[in-house]
């Protein structure tokens, strides 16, 4: 676009082609400063002739962040998820798991993130109508052998998990054959694993999901000081590998995390009878908090627990952070036939 098509005066147009700019574009890539200098024009003209400029190109439509998200027909590729099998579950994270960025799932031991995340790897394989992404899933696993048993399980009752689809298609799936097993168990092999393995069998089609159970075991091995700057790094460089995988293939990257617990002095605040201040935290600091994009924190009710209120749920899946949700949560079961959320027992 030629600058004599900008609504200015006569004056700045006549500067703006003395400094041999000619099209709007060439007057963009300048800041106000440089404008200034070339130009030999006031500030305040300046400004003036950036607005026009920028207003030229941009058009007469002005949208926000808001906009562009509400348009799911021109951005189709930010609104897919990846369906966790279970409708209370998706309503939890609005759809599933995003395709861009790296989702954690974190929580104490037996609290059902292993369930979740085979669930996950079965979820995937089916057609895009019903959740899935016709696709299936690599799983590394870097501190216990692959539960394949409990997979079998799983597999055998997906037509009672999901009642959504009909069972022809579920019968066609042949989940067993399309999930890619590794175990990894230091830190040097599980970013071998995912920088030159994984990048395989998702460049081909063959996978569009990657979970790792757990990302914290490799590194409490291999370093023995938490806050060490060497663990630091390698924590980037996995972090860096998994966002530039998810983001090349389109691919949601779950990674399973451990957590330390802090328990408080009891009576520093009232608190029911039986109930203890706890703060479960994520292992690997913050160093692995800034490469995620969502945090899951899955919690189970303890034995020792049995003095608290009664009608607490047993288990709870709580969204602690992601650009798109606010905090919230709700409270699910694990059974034979898998996850399966709580209806009603949601909240933010």
């Amino acid at each position: 676009m030629d600058v004599d098509q900008l609504d200015l005066n006569p004056r700045i147009i006549a500067a703006v082609k003395k400094a041999k700019l000619k099209s709007i574009k060439e007057v963009l890539h300048f800041s106000g400063p440089d404008l200034q200098r070339l130009t030999s024009l006031s500030g305040a003209d300046v400004q003036q002739l950036l607005s026009a400029a920028s207003s030229r190109l941009r058009g007469g439509s002005v949208f926000t962040a808001l906009d562009l998200r509400l348009q799911k027909e021109r951005f189709p590729a930010q609104h897919r998820r990846l369906s966790l099998g279970c409708p209370v579950l998706d309503a939890l994270l609005r759809g599933g798991l995003p395709l861009d960025g790296v989702t954690e799932l974190a929580g104490r031991s037996s609290a059902g993130k292993t369930q979740l995340a085979l669930q996950l790897c079965l979820a995937v394989q089916f057609p895009r109508r019903h959740g899935g992404l016709e696709a299936g899933a690599v799983y590394v696993c870097t501190e216990d052998v692959f539960p394949s048993k409990r997979l079998q399980q799983l597999i055998a009752q997906q037509q009672h998990l999901r009642t959504d689809v009909p069972g022809d298609v579920v019968e066609k799936i042949k989940f067993g054959n399309h999930i890619f097993i590794e175990h990894a168990a230091d830190v040097d092999t599980l970013l071998e694993c995912v920088s030159q393995k994984v990048p395989v069998l998702l460049s081909r089609g063959l996978a569009r999901l990657l979970v790792i159970d757990s990302v914290a075991a490799p590194f409490r091995c291999d370093f023995d000081v938490p806050a060490s700057a060497p663990r630091a790094r390698r924590l980037q460089a996995l972090g860096a590998v998994l966002r530039q995988l998810s983001a090349t293939f389109q691919s949601p990257v779950l990674c399973v995390n451990q957590v330390t617990e802090a328990v408080g002095e009891q009576g520093a605040v009232p608190r029911p009878p039986g109930a203890r201040e706890e703060r479960l935290c994520p292992a690997l600091g913050i160093t692995w908090s800034n490469q995620l994009l969502m945090r899951l924190m899955a919690d189970r009710r303890r034995p020792e627990d049995a003095l608290a209120p009664p009608g607490l749920p047993t288990r709870t899946l709580r969204v602690v952070f992601a650009p798109h949700l606010p905090p919230s949560s709700c409270s699910y079961t694990v059974t034979a036939e898998g996850v399966r959320g709580t209806p009603g027992t949601e909240s933010c």
